[in-house]
């Protein structure tokens, strides 16, 4: 077995967490190597595939760099409140706290770590601020900046085992193309994503069809980084059950799709293969249903829905996967060429949703209490007759994107027994983390939390390390 002891901090992983760490680790001055199972040209996890930030941006000055905000007031306070709501209360509160505190601060430092932005808004209907930026591009410059600033990186290297001497994190060993390799450390910071790629952990954590669900990110998020935690000690925390599961193209391919978004579904009606609703697509702005309606969608007949808007609907709607709109002069022909099973009974179903309406002003950026009145599942905003044709229809499925369960931590990104006590020199951040996301999903979450404790492992690792009785 090959050792390599050259280093203070072992990095797992090679998306937004594992790079915020190596950046910070770097820019600390720590000798910092990053271990990334994925092949260089695969590698960035699912930060890869993703595309925004939800950002407190009243406290994050982006203008000094030449950036602007579409939403400029996003606070701390608001953003705190969207993801205790959004995850019924069951959000550890502290965990919540530390992100939309630092976030403004992370996204700033990020940017002069070179991380370039887009601020337009990808679709319509935010009601948050964002930062967007290109997954591949944000990436590279991570990685460049790192190493320019000293960090090295090993591709093809699947971290296994913790190593510990007198109980504290001494390296650990790692499966490569030339054998096991141990990385010798006193400290180790785990980022090596969730488990949700891993068709074995899909149906163990969501049930028997669940090895068929697409996966939006990379193929190589399957859990080992989380296992190696807490096969050390680490405690097991967080909605195992749950996942960000969103609304994608159901043309998307079984991995490393991406967003595949098809957004203003809420504008619209969602109907299955038996030509019913199933769910309020008014129910909340998209950001705040997309992530949990990929799961209502996937227990569907057929594991699909089908999107229908009329003409005027059809500015409001925006599509990024391989499939495409059909367009038909009869709400039964789109839902007959989409592949619905029971289009007559679908058009029936858009005929009563249509006399249910009694909309007032129109307004696609807010909730704007246009609802229905006398449904078995009512609409409770943006409820308008889809009655002028053309009329527009979109095939989508569900695909998963995190799954919520992980490794304990506290705010300090330490990582936590099963007593609650910190593992001396050992950190966790990003999606092999739990304990923050239950039920659904506050849309752009992920990237913060895993930028800001990604940032603060790094800084308790350099404190850990300055330390000379430990």
């Amino acid at each position: 077995m090959t050792t390599v002891s050259d280093q203070d901090a072992v990095v797992v992983g090679c998306g937004m967490a594992g790079l915020s760490a190596a950046n910070r680790a770097a820019e600390l001055g720590l000798d910092v190597t990053v271990l990334e199972k994925a092949p260089e040209e695969h590698r960035g996890g699912h930060t890869r595939f993703s595309e925004s930030f939800r950002v407190a941006s009243s406290d994050a000055d982006l203008e000094q760099y030449g950036y602007e905000f579409d939403i400029d007031d996003y606070s701390p306070d608001e953003f705190y409140d969207d993801v205790m709501k959004q995850t019924n209360g069951r959000a550890d509160k502290e965990l919540a706290r530390t992100i939309v505190d630092n976030i403004g601060p992370t996204v700033e430092w990020l940017t002069e770590r070179g991380v370039e932005w887009d601020m337009e808004p990808l679709n319509v209907g935010y009601t948050v601020a964002r930062t967007f930026f290109e997954g591949e591009e944000l990436v590279t410059d991570l990685v460049d900046a790192a190493e320019q600033t000293g960090a090295t990186f090993h591709y093809g290297t699947e971290a296994r085992e913790l190593v510990f001497d007198d109980g504290a994190v001494a390296g650990l060993r790692a499966r490569t193309d030339g054998g096991i390799v141990e990385f010798r450390a006193e400290t180790v910071i785990v980022a090596a994503g969730g488990y949700e790629s891993s068709e074995e952990k899909r149906t163990r954590y969501y049930g028997s069809d669940y090895d068929a669900m697409k996966v939006r990110g990379s193929r190589y998020n399957t859990g080992e980084g989380i296992e190696m935690v807490l096969d050390a000690g680490g405690r097991a925390t967080g909605q195992w059950g749950g996942a960000h599961m969103a609304l994608i193209d159901s043309d998307s391919p079984d991995y490393e799709g991406g967003a595949n978004r098809v957004d203003g579904y809420q504008y619209g009606v969602l109907l299955n293969n038996e030509g019913e609703r199933f769910f309020d697509e008014g129910e909340d702005a998209r950001a705040h249903t997309y992530a949990k309606l990929g799961r209502l969608i996937f227990e569907e007949p057929g594991h699909e829905a089908f999107i229908v808007i009329d003409d005027p609907l059809r500015n409001h709607m925006r599509a990024t996967g391989p499939g495409g709109w059909v367009r038909g002069d009869t709400v039964e022909a789109v839902l007959g060429e989409l592949g619905c099973d029971a289009p007559a009974a679908g058009a029936a179903t858009v005929e009563a949703f249509n006399a249910a309406c009694d909309p007032g002003e129109f307004d696609p950026d807010s909730l704007d209490g246009n609802d229905t009145d006398g449904l078995d599942t009512e609409k409770s905003n943006w409820a308008l007759p889809i009655d002028e044709p053309p009329f527009y229809g979109y095939c989508v499925t569900g695909g998963i994107t995190f799954g919520f369960g992980g490794a304990a931590q506290d705010t300090r990104a330490r990582a936590l027994d099963t007593v609650g006590r910190p593992i001396s020199g050992l950190y966790v951040a990003g999606n092999t983390t739990g304990g923050l996301f239950f039920d659904n999903y506050p849309g752009g979450t992920g990237l913060a939390n895993a930028a800001v404790f990604g940032k603060i492992a790094a800084e308790e690792a350099a404190d850990y390390l300055a330390v000379d009785d430990r």
